[in-house]
Formats: C-alpha cells, sequence, structure tokens
C-alpha cells in the first residue's frame, strides 16, 4: 500500500474530515479523495461512511486503523534507523510532554537541548500523563515526559527524574487557614479541588483518604492543576498541589500525610529509539 495513501487515511481518520485533513496535510481535499479512492479500490470495501457532511470509518476502516497505524510507524523508524547509522543527533523527536511538566520544569531543558542539537525537530505534544503513557505504550511517541504511572507496565521502561512534593492547600482567608494542628478529617468537613479520578495524581490523594475510609465532598474536578490553584485560591475549596503552583495559597501542616508523586520520563521496553531519544533521554538523566 503506497505510504501516502494510507497517511491520508490517518488523517481523515483523525481528523473526522476530508477537509480538515487536506488542510492538516497541505493539499487540497480533491487530492485527499483520490488517496482515499485509491486505497479503498485496494482494499476492495468503502473505508468511511459519509452522511450529512459526517466521516465516520467503516468496519472495514475500524479494521485498517491499527495496521495502518502499524506501517506507518515502522516506516518512520526504518527511516530513523538508517539515518542513525550516521551516528549524527537529528531527525524529528516526537516527544509527549504533560501540561504542568511543560510549564514548569522542562523549559530549560528542551532550550539545552536545542541549542546543542539544532539538526533535530522537536515535535512535542502537550497532553495528561495518562494519554501521553498510553501513546507511547502503543508506539505512537517515542518517549514522553510525565507523572509516572502507580504500577508499571511490563513493556515500559519508566525512570524517576523528579520527586514532587504535594502540599495541602487552600485560600489565604478559608476557614483552615491557621487552623493547627489539622487532621484528614478536619479537611474533610470542606470542599475539595481534586484533579480527576482517572489522573495519576487524582488517585494518589483518593487513596489517601480512601486508606482511612474518609469521605470527601467534591463540587468539581478538572485536570488542570493551574485551574485548580486559582480555584483555591478565590476560596472555592482546599486541595493538594505540587509546591510550584503553592503562590499565594495557604500551606496547612496537615499531621502524619506527606503526600508525593514521582516525575520522570517513559519509553517502550522494545521500541529502538533514535539517536535524538537516547541524547534527550541522557540529558534528562543529568537533571540535578
Amino acid at each position: 500500500m503506497d505510504n501516502q495513501n494510507l497517511k491520508a487515511f490517518l488523517t481523515v481518520a483523525q481528523c473526522a474530515s476530508f477537509s480538515v485533513a487536506a488542510e492538516k496535510l497541505h493539499l487540497t481535499q480533491s487530492a485527499i479523495s483520490k488517496r482515499i479512492a485509491l486505497l479503498e479500490q485496494q482494499v476492495g470495501k468503502p473505508l468511511f461512511d459519509r452522511i450529512a457532511r459526517r466521516v465516520s470509518l467503516t468496519e472495514a476502516g475500524r479494521t485498517l486503523l491499527p495496521r495502518a497505524q502499524h506501517i506507518m510507524q515502522e516506516h518512520q523508524s526504518a527511516l530513523q534507523a538508517i539515518n542513525d547509522l550516521s551516528g549524527d543527533v537529528s531527525g524529528t523527536l516526537r516527544l509527549a510532554i504533560s501540561h504542568h511538566l511543560g510549564l514548569h520544569r522542562l523549559p530549560p531543558i528542551l532550550k539545552t537541548f536545542a541549542q546543542a542539537h539544532p539538526d533535530v525537530n522537536l515535535d512535542i505534544e502537550f497532553m495528561d500523563s495518562e494519554q501521553a503513557y498510553e501513546q507511547v505504550l502503543q508506539g505512537k511517541m517515542e518517549a514522553a515526559v510525565i507523572t509516572l504511572a502507580l504500577e508499571p507496565h511490563q513493556r515500559i521502561h519508566s525512570q524517576c527524574i523528579w520527586t514532587d512534593n504535594l502540599q495541602f492547600v487552600c485560600a489565604q482567608d478559608h476557614p483552615l487557614a491557621g487552623t493547627v494542628p489539622l487532621r484528614l478529617e478536619d479537611l474533610a468537613q470542606y470542599p475539595v479541588i481534586l484533579p480527576g479520578l482517572n489522573t495519576y495524581t487524582g488517585r494518589i490523594i483518593q487513596n489517601l483518604f480512601d486508606a482511612q475510609k474518609i469521605p470527601l465532598t467534591t463540587p468539581m474536578s478538572t485536570n488542570y492543576l493551574e485551574t485548580i490553584s486559582t480555584m483555591v485560591e478565590i476560596g472555592l475549596g482546599w486541595s493538594i498541589l505540587p509546591e510550584t503552583l503553592v503562590r499565594r495559597l495557604y500551606v496547612m501542616p496537615v499531621a502524619q500525610a506527606a503526600v508525593q508523586r514521582e516525575l520522570g520520563y517513559i519509553h517502550h521496553q522494545k521500541r529502538s529509539l533514535s539517536n535524538a531519544a537516547i541524547a534527550f533521554l541522557k540529558l534528562l538523566d543529568q537533571t540535578p
């Protein structure tokens, strides 16, 4: 199968639109349609249903999708492997980075890497750590820098770079501010704003209270820690946040309740890393 046709297929499947896919690939819509038509001729079945301007995969399309992704990944890996034979650190490095790390930990590291390796094209996507983990597991990203999973996966290599201390915080004028000593039971009397339980950080916090069978009142949740910090600052609830986001918040001393999470990088155990990825991960390993 022609790689350009497969690329068009994957892009249309991702965008659920021929016009958006054409724009993304810098092609005309007719060119995209022609490539899909050629691919449909090869497989002998329609790949997309086109109903009332909505584009969705047919059963044949859904069957082809993971195989097309695998073919394109293997093609890119082959090109990268041949390029790496020269020993040069070049080509494209695809990274998934969590929003928090992208804001608060990685900017100076990325700057150092870009200056040291100007021939590397950094292709970075910012996303939740859980989504990044899946992207690496499926081979869509070469590596990710994220909050590490609570339970390791046998196919994923993970390396802790930072231990992130989490603080119990509330607004300066919150009823809990200035109250000492504080117990988890005291906190549970007031609304809490937490990351969703679909996140590693949210589960770490929830497990702390579940272990003591203390129910929490959670009127809202969001996966963006910066948003939680703002909501806490205006008094909508207390929370548990990284030290980098404490800012103007009141840090509550809570007895016997130290909370930490591990931040670092992951990559697939069975994927051969490019020279660019090896150089980047080595730089992370050297981070103080």
